[in-house]
């Protein structure tokens, strides 16, 4: 049973910086996909960031040059470091995957593309 664990979060003030983590456990794919989502009230889930199994990355616009994604595959956690946050980065933080069969490239950053979800982690981000 796949079980993606999301921590990390926290209030901090503009311009401030943070690190998420998630501890994945129970898969096996050799190939995947694993990625970063954001949910703010009221609004509809949009994707972060995202890698796959041979660390290639990709970034929302909203969020490049500030958000990096890392992992440690001897860990199996998956990072992401967000840097000079903005109060728009105000949301509950999701952590995804899916087997790099399930994607389709062009949507990888698309909620409907992953099938397992962490409980998320709330970020707040005071001006």
């Amino acid at each position: 049973q796949v079980q993606l664990v999301e921590s990390g979060g926290g209030s901090v003030q503009s311009g401030g910086s943070l690190r998420l983590s998630c501890a994945a456990s129970g898969y096996t794919y050799s190939y995947y996909y694993m990625a970063w989502f954001r949910q703010a009230p009221g609004k509809e889930r949009e994707g972060v960031a995202t890698i796959d199994s041979a660390g290639t990355t990709s970034y929302a616009d909203s969020v490049k040059g500030r958000f990096t994604l890392s992992q440690d595959n001897a860990k199996n956690t998956l990072y992401l470091q967000m840097n000079s946050l903005k109060p728009e980065d105000t949301a509950m933080y999701y952590c995804a995957l899916a087997r790099a069969s399930y994607i389709t490239i062009y949507y990888r950053l698309r909620a409907e593309q992953y099938n397992y979800w962490g409980q998320g982690t709330q970020v707040t981000v005071s001006s």
